[in-house]
């Protein structure tokens, strides 16, 4: 799934907006913190374990590519 990311927004939020992914996030786009931010973030929104969720392309770009793993018991 692709996800639209605004570093050093006001607010620390993912919206589902029209047809995509979009994630709001406080922390400037320095030393990979608005990445650490955005799997956070994701974390939450899609009640799964930060591990669980990966930056497949896009670590440096707005547009990320994210793949979310949910471990079968």
């Amino acid at each position: 799934m692709y996800v639209q990311v605004r570093p050093s927004s006001n607010t620390s939020e993912v919206r589902q907006e029209e047809d995509s992914l979009k994630a709001y996030l406080k922390s400037p786009p320095i030393d990979g913190r608005a990445n650490e931010e955005l799997i956070y973030l994701l974390s939450r929104y899609f009640h799964v374990r930060r591990s669980a969720i990966t930056i497949k392309s896009g670590r440096y770009a707005k547009k990320k590519l994210i793949q979310i793993s949910r471990k079968v018991e």
